[in-house]
Order: structure tokens, then sequence, then C-alpha cells
């Protein structure tokens, strides 16, 4: 596996390899990798000849208070995990080679406005943006055919297909399933800041996602009352609830009656952890 820090060196790879006709796929993380950021790894494997992972903790996605500082760096053992899935470049850059001009408010950016500034956006202003921006940086220097993004972060993931299909990237972008502990907790690189209580703890929040879930599918027509009782029964468990909406799955425009297609998304804080999870609610 190469290790590249340059923008230039990675162009001058995925030329050589588009040359050759080389499929490639990419699959952007922020380190500190888990089952999840490997189960993409693997998808990718699948698809294409070529794979590159990015290991990079974008400033512009963390808004203020947030744990920039403190994020987990976990390079050497992200890489001896990448080097045993046969990835072939990990591109490890840093902040002065993905933002040339600096942090300024005046840097160029991207944004989605019609997923921006709802559920996680409304609680962290600006995240969406950062998550954006980068993405179309790191989708210009890799030039992929495919990007392979989880459905754990569901309202990033509808934001990259917005971003591809308006900006009219030539990507297809994959989605692979969120992936659980054995408990139910969905596999995140924060669920590392949770105390041993509060890992415990944890899985209950899945546990309030699927039983409203269930109970959108028996009775639609109350979701507004599934949603407070839901918001209600997190507090109960131990958790600060942000948020606990049911959203169309395609677009996460509010519900219409008739809508069949639904997801059921939430974020809730465990102590100083924030976590967030989702349920697909599928009317046949």
């Amino acid at each position: 596996m190469q290790i590249l820090e340059s923008a230039p060196a990675l162009r001058e790879t995925v030329h050589a390899w588009r040359a050759e006709g080389h499929r490639i796929a990419f699959v952007p993380t922020m380190g500190n990798l888990h089952r999840g950021h490997l189960a993409l790894v693997e998808r990718a494997r699948q698809l294409a000849d070529r794979v590159v992972v990015s290991i990079f903790v974008n400033p512009t996605q963390f808004v203020a208070g947030e744990d920039l500082e403190s994020y987990p760096c976990t390079l050497a053992k992200d890489t001896e995990l990448l080097t045993q899935r046969r990835v072939d470049v990990l591109f490890s850059p840093t902040v002065a080679e993905v933002y040339p001009f600096g942090l300024a408010e005046d840097q160029a950016r991207v944004e989605v406005p019609a997923l921006d500034g709802m559920l996680c956006g409304a609680f962290r202003p600006g995240h969406f943006r950062g998550v954006a921006t980068v993405v179309t940086k790191l989708f210009n220097l890799v030039q992929p055919q495919f990007a392979v993004f989880g459905e754990k972060d569901y309202q990033q993931l509808l934001l990259i297909k917005r971003l591809v299909c308006e900006l009219c990237f030539p990507i297809t972008i994959i989605s692979v399933p969120t992936v659980r502990e054995p408990d139910g907790l969905a596999a995140s690189s924060r669920n590392g800041y949770l105390s041993d209580a509060e890992r415990r703890q944890a899985p209950k929040l899945h546990v309030v996602l699927e039983k409203a879930a269930n109970a959108a599918l028996r009775d639609p027509k109350d979701l507004a009352v599934i949603e407070g009782e839901g918001m209600r029964e997190l507090a109960c468990c131990g958790f600060r609830p942000e948020y606990f909406s049911f959203r169309r799955s395609h677009d996460l425009a509010s519900p219409r009656h008739g809508d069949k297609h639904l997801v059921l998304l939430t974020a809730a804080w465990l102590g100083r952890t924030r976590l967030i999870d989702h349920a697909l609610c599928e009317n046949p």
C-alpha cells in the first residue's frame, strides 16, 4: 500500500491507473477505523480494481465546542488494517494540503441547502457545509468511479448523493448498511468516548428507535405522537435527545399522507458523547 500526503502525488497515481483502464473506488474517512469503516473498504474492493482510502480529520466540519482537538488519531493501527485489506493508496494529507489558503471565512465553500439546515444541520450549523466542501475536494483529487459511504450517517449520505447529482460528478455513490455491535449499538469512532456505564446504556438508543419504527408501521397516522413518546423515552433512559423525527427516506422532507418509505432519525447525547442512529420504516 502506498501512503501519499500530497495532492500532486495522488493525482499522478490515479492518472496512471485511469490510463491503464482501472476502475477506482474511494472511501473517505477521518481515521480511528472500526468495523463500519472496514465494511466500506471491503465493499470498495469488490467494486473496483484500485481502492483509495483517505484519512483526514476535516476541521471545517467541526462546530464550536466540538472535539476537534481531542479527536483520536490512530494512524499506525489504521495503516495496518488497510494494508491487510489490500488498499492500494492511503491518502493522508495535512490541513494545508487540503485548504491551501487556510481556514479563513473567505475560502471557497460548497453547500447543499436542501439538506443542510435540518436535523443534525440545525444543531451543528456549518457542519454539512464543511462535509460538502471537503468531499468535493477529495472527489476532484481522486476522481473515482465509485465512492462508498455508510448508511449510519444517513443525512450525510443523502447530502452526498444530492451533491454528486447537482454538481454532475461522474461518480456512483454506493451505500453500505450500518454495522452494529452485537448489542445493537451502531459502530462509531465516538463510541470510544463512552464510559463503561454509558456503553452499557447506549444500545437503548436503537431499541427505542426500533420500537417507534414498528409503532409507525402499525399506525402511520400518529407519527407526531410516536415522536413525542420517543423523545420522552430516550430522556427516561438517560439520554439528552436533540431530535427524534420521521422523514421521507429519499429526501428527508416531512412525511405526507400516503408516504410509505420513511426513515426515523435521532441524535442524542449520552454524557459527553453525541450519538446518531436511524431506522427505516418501509410500509408494503
